[in-house]
């Protein structure tokens, strides 16, 4: 199993904000946004629930573990 994320998305639907601007807000870099994004990363429990408060969405509803058969 891998974790897999909405990030992106989530991103996309808050008026396309920047990599910056969600690693500045939860403070973190921008490579590790970008890294989380691409699934080469899993992020820290803290810092995945500070992106999901960030976006005002349960941890469930932006991280998930998926199967990698």
């Amino acid at each position: 199993m891998h974790i897999v994320n909405r990030v992106r998305e989530c991103r996309f639907f808050a008026d396309e904000m920047t990599q910056q601007e969600l690693a500045t807000a939860v403070g973190v870099t921008r490579q590790t946004i970008m890294a989380i994004e691409k699934g080469k990363y899993s992020p820290s429990l803290e810092v995945a629930f500070k992106i999901a408060l960030y976006f005002g969405k349960p941890i469930q509803e932006v991280f998930s573990y998926q199967d990698s058969d």
